[in-house]
């Protein structure tokens, strides 16, 4: 069944219809809230929010963007909703979860190497999130791989050259911020 009958019996309240809806797109909430928030059960909360708020305003969705990039620019603001609510959460999401963030040492790699590139990783996620949001949020979401630049722009409601200009923009101040701190080279 195309996406367009699917959406239309969902609006029509076959839970069946929206239910598949869900499936097909829950991959793409889920990585999108998880960019934002980076941490899995946030972001399976927000998933499941944002479906829940899709379900409700379905009859607002008029198809000038597909349902995937409508759905991802709600899960998207409740993303930058609950990274904005606390300052505990903004905490969660700047501190190393070792369980998160970690990856194995290579075998050759000692033990006090892999310290130093975990908190190396550690000031590049904070570099990353003292960005402004607008330079942030793009850099997030091209970073998780799962986007292209025309979905990011529907995500965040603005135009594919702005999203363009924004990634370049925050990569280029994240360089110098890490310059400045010793990582990497300007």
């Amino acid at each position: 069944m195309s996406e367009t009958e699917l959406i239309e019996r969902a609006r029509t309240g076959d839970a069946d219809a929206f239910g598949e809806l869900v499936e097909r797109h829950r991959v793409a909430v889920y990585r999108a809230a998880r960019a934002a928030l980076r941490s899995a059960d946030e972001a399976e909360d927000v998933a499941q929010e944002a479906f829940v708020a899709a379900y409700r305003k379905l009859d607002q969705f008029r198809g000038e963007a597909s349902f995937r990039t409508w759905l991802l620019a709600i899960t998207w603001n409740f993303a930058r909703t609950r990274r904005r609510t606390s300052w505990l959460r903004l905490q969660r999401f700047t501190s190393s979860d070792e369980r998160q963030v970690a990856e194995p040492p290579s075998p050759v790699e000692s033990s006090e190497d892999a310290l130093i590139q975990a908190d190396l990783r550690e000031q590049a996620r904070r570099m990353v999130m003292m960005l402004p949001a607008k330079f942030r949020d793009v850099l997030l979401l091209a970073a998780s791989g799962d986007h292209t630049l025309e979905e990011i722009g529907g995500i965040l409601g603005i135009p594919t050259g702005t999203v363009k200009w924004r990634l370049s923009e925050g990569r280029h101040q994240l360089k110098a911020r890490l310059a400045r701190v010793g990582i990497g080279h300007e």
